[in-house]
């Protein structure tokens, strides 16, 4: 899928955190440093589920050149909101395939249980030590599963200052994605060919979701797939306070354009008397419209974010604190708190840790349209951009986790996390019945490092 749960995602970008980096760079290990681990995060009530294994090597190859190469594999399975509001009567939703039908309860939220894919990414930097005081990063990422594929470069150019205490970082990254759904042609209980919307390529923004029928002529062929570019700029310092602090500023902005509009996600055309699903007027369109019509985002998207993290030390404890100002063009605001703290007991340690998160939601988010205020009489959506997409929705997440770390030897550690997730969507002014339901979800990590 195009989007996935955040807390399984991990990209080598531009502006990934370069606190530390001079002490790592100065180990000058003859061995391989490796990192291994397997994820498992499950959403409650039978959400999403994914499982993702994954390797991370790195080597100085000698003083001036090292090697960072990770490898990571996405499995996800379960079900997942379409973007349909749950109603008081029970609703037919047509499978992204278009081959089939399923049906949601009264007072369910709409989801689609076909949901399914398998990712494989892989990225590559390498760091090149330019004089005693400089270094340049150049890195490159590629991905790809069964509707997405994108591929990426990135390069950083850090230069050390004031006798190696201060660090300013210039990076720069570009991304060339490929968006598309999972769509093919079918066949019903007697054998007769299906008709398919989109055949693999992209819906069209506000046509309204089909019915499966019987086509005679086979199928309509597919829509393009969507394009998207996104180049992103950072400028970061990283000082050294004393010998046991650590403080680092970074800003980011980047640029998205192309196609932004999840291929997958409707919303509800309502009748504004009865507040229930209503089709009347797209029948106009199309004789066998479902009353959904497919969301449609801006193809534009500019993103800032400003980034601060402190590392303290007491001693064999550390703490690691931050906090991330967030905002762009579609009207999001977010804050982002974040804290660990490493607590060191004889061998092993234990880090807790909290995450709060909240945002504003998008100036196009939309609970559902109006027939006859956002949809005229033919059937035409009369609003430039809508989506009901809880991603951009306001919300609240808190998230809670532990982990335990224990050394098998002075070149390998064993570790294990757990995470509690929950999100909560502000449903102000949104009718009883059908609110977006809190988001539970929970995060197990295992993980194995060594050197080889």
């Amino acid at each position: 899928m195009q989007l996935k749960p955040k807390p399984i995602r991990a990209r080598m970008g531009v502006a990934t955190c370069a606190l530390l980096q001079a002490g790592a760079h100065a180990s000058g290990s003859e061995g391989w440093d490796i990192d291994t681990a397997v994820l498992i995060y499950a959403e409650a009530d039978s959400r999403v589920a994914a499982l993702e294994p994954a390797i991370h090597a790195s080597k100085q190859l000698n003083d001036d050149n090292s090697i960072d190469l990770q490898f990571v594999v996405d499995v996800l399975t379960g079900a997942t909101p379409n973007g349909a509001h749950a109603s008081s009567v029970a609703q037919t939703f047509t499978t992204p395939s278009g081959s089939g039908t399923y049906t949601v309860a009264a007072g369910d939220t709409p989801l689609d249980t076909t949901f399914r894919d398998l990712r494989y990414a892989i990225n590559a930097a390498w760091d090149r030590t330019l004089n005693r005081l400089t270094r340049l990063t150049l890195g490159a990422s590629l991905s790809s599963e069964s509707d997405y594929q994108s591929a990426g470069v990135n390069a950083n150019l850090t230069r050390d200052f004031n006798h190696r205490n201060t660090s300013l970082t210039a990076g720069i990254a570009y991304n060339s994605d490929t968006v598309k759904r999972n769509s093919g042609e079918g066949e019903d209980e007697g054998g007769a060919s299906l008709f398919v919307r989109t055949g693999g390529g992209t819906p069209v923004p506000f046509s309204p979701m089909l019915a499966p029928v019987t086509l005679p002529g086979g199928i309509i062929p597919p829509n393009p797939d969507g394009k998207k570019n996104v180049t992103e700029l950072m400028l970061g310092v990283t000082q050294v306070i004393d010998q046991n602090t650590l403080i680092q500023l970074n800003l980011a902005t980047s640029q998205i354009n192309g196609y932004q509009t999840d291929p997958y996600k409707l919303l509800s055309v309502v009748d504004p008397v009865t507040g229930l699903p209503d089709n009347t007027a797209l029948l106009n369109i199309n004789a066998n419209a479902l009353p959904y019509v497919y969301e449609k985002r801006p193809d534009k998207r500019r993103r800032n974010s400003l980034f601060f993290k402190g590392v303290h030390s007491f001693g064999e404890d550390v703490l690691h604190l931050s906090y991330r100002y967030y905002w762009d063009d579609w009207g999001i605001n977010s804050h982002t708190l974040d804290m660990r703290y490493r607590y060191q007991m004889q061998a092993s340690y234990l880090q807790p840790h909290i995450r709060y998160y909240t945002q504003t939601e998008a100036d196009f988010y939309r609970h559902h349209l109006v027939q006859g205020t956002d949809v005229d009489a033919n059937g035409n959506v009369l609003v430039d951009y809508a989506s009901n997409d809880y991603r951009l929705a306001p919300s609240d997440t808190i998230t809670l986790g532990l982990k335990y770390g224990y050394p098998l030897s002075s070149d390998s550690e064993l570790g294990f996390r757990v995470e509690l997730i929950t999100q909560t969507v502000d449903n102000s002014g949104i009718p009883a019945g059908e609110e977006t339901p809190d988001l539970n979800a929970i995060v197990f990590q295992a993980n194995y490092s060594l050197v080889w």
